[in-house]
């Protein structure tokens, strides 16, 4: 047994899967804190997770509210310039708060959110650590693209020059973060972070991104390991849902996450382009908007602040989404083929790996309209090639315990003894 703490940025996306891992672990006979601010306290103690509220001052309650509003009316470069802000400010308060957080904790090892500087004070205490990516991973390798530009994979000279570009644009943007870290590295004796990747643990590295939906290399660094979805049934709260109005045409669900969802035309484009199909439209908004705010939309979809998605995915012929990677991995874990319309940070990157395996059509923010909309919902839904190879994405991730799988590294990383629960996988949906 092991006592580790873990380290999460904020947000939805990275909470869930966070608290479905520390349940594995804890399923194993280790106990697990998870360092947060006050408002992703009742989220994580909801979970049956220890928390340890850091950041007191710096983030009171209900500013993570504010930050999120703000980040759901951007898009594109300027959401991942406002993110690199927000990473910044996080940083300097886990820099000054997080060591005696850690040490009050009497860790054996820490857990990492690749979007997180926690690692910064795991080295600095000197205790190990395992990087997760809730997010495609950051690799140092100009065969990929970095991970949020919605570029194709491709080993020709012109694709890696363009990816050695896109590094160092990012780099040039993501400066603030590493000049904060560097300086408190120096003043604990540390060297200074050239590259995002040198902030990871030199043990292991996980994603929860499958290895059939990354792009296709010879190679990859010796300590990353695809997983697949850290998802767990039982920490998703009960939601009511008007499951009586379902009328029996095709379900098209249709998500823009909980952060970058606060966008009204987006979600009145979605409803006027699926009204003009015969399918029945569920839109999740994600808690970002009130219902009453978008009025009458076209087709009278069914509309609700969160739904249960989860639950929905197994009837869905189809699903409209940002890109968000639980969203997309949650969907192909079912079968069901995409639109994806990315809106900024990690999401043009996990919908150009969606494309790049034909499980969908990816529309940049900036060009959708209507039009284009309506024309990829019914290419998705009449095509079978798309739920083809959605299927055989499923398939591919139902070989792989995504949990069990980063559980199963963590214990053999760190060497700590494990009591291992087996755990079935779901049946495939696809015939």
């Amino acid at each position: 047994m092991a006592r580790l703490g873990a380290f999460c940025f904020p947000g939805t996306g990275h909470i869930n899967p966070m608290t479905a891992l520390a349940r594995r672990l804890e399923q194993r006979g280790h106990s697990v804190v998870i360092f947060g601010i006050a408002d992703t306290e009742a989220r994580i103690k909801a979970a049956g997770i220890e928390f340890h509220r850091i950041g007191t001052q710096d983030y009171p309650p209900g500013t993570l509210q504010r930050l999120d509003q703000r980040l759901g009316e951007l898009n594109g470069l300027a959401t991942f310039r406002f993110t690199v802000e927000r990473v910044k400010n996080t940083a300097r308060m886990i820099l000054r708060n997080g060591p005696e957080a850690v040490r009050k904790a009497n860790l054996d090892a820490m857990l990492i959110d690749e979007a997180d500087m926690g690692g910064n004070v795991a080295e600095y205490l000197g205790l190990p650590f395992v990087s997760i990516a809730f997010f495609p991973p950051l690799v140092k390798d100009d065969r990929i693209p970095p991970f949020c530009f919605g570029w194709s994979g491709g080993q020709d000279w012109f694709s890696r020059l363009r990816n050695r570009m896109g590094m160092r644009l990012l780099s040039k943007v993501a400066a603030p973060i590493y000049t904060v870290v560097n300086r408190q590295r120096r003043a604990w004796g540390l060297q200074p972070l050239n590259h995002a990747t040198e902030a990871l643990s030199p043990l292991a590295q996980i994603t929860q991104l499958p290895q059939a939906l990354e792009f296709a290399t010879s190679d990859k660094p010796p300590n990353l390991h695809y997983t697949g979805p850290f998802v767990d049934n039982q920490q998703r709260p009960h939601l009511d849902f008007p499951w009586h109005r379902f009328d029996g045409r095709p379900l098209v669900y249709a998500s823009l996450g909980t952060l970058q969802n606060g966008s009204e035309a987006v979600f009145k484009a979605i409803a006027e382009a699926c009204a003009g199909l015969n399918v029945q439209l569920v839109l999740s908004l994600g808690g970002g908007l009130d219902p009453v705010r978008l009025g009458t939309l076209a087709g009278n979809p069914i509309v609700v602040r969160y739904a249960p998605q989860l639950q929905l995915l197994k009837r869905a012929a189809a699903v409209i989404t940002h890109a968000g990677l639980n969203t997309v991995l949650e969907s192909l874990a079912e079968g069901v083929p995409l639109v994806a319309i990315p809106m900024g940070n990690d999401q043009p990157g996990v919908a150009a790996r969606v494309a790049a395996q034909g499980a969908g059509i990816v529309i940049p923010r900036r060009q959708m309209n209507v039009q284009r909309l309506r024309s990829a919902v019914r290419s998705v839904l009449d095509d079978p090639k798309y739920r083809a190879a959605a299927c055989n994405l499923q398939t591919a991730m139902q070989q792989v315990d995504g949990l069990e799988r980063a559980a199963d590294i963590i214990e053999d990383t760190l060497k700590i003894r494990r009591q291992k629960n087996s755990v079935r996988n779901s049946p495939s949906n696809c015939l």
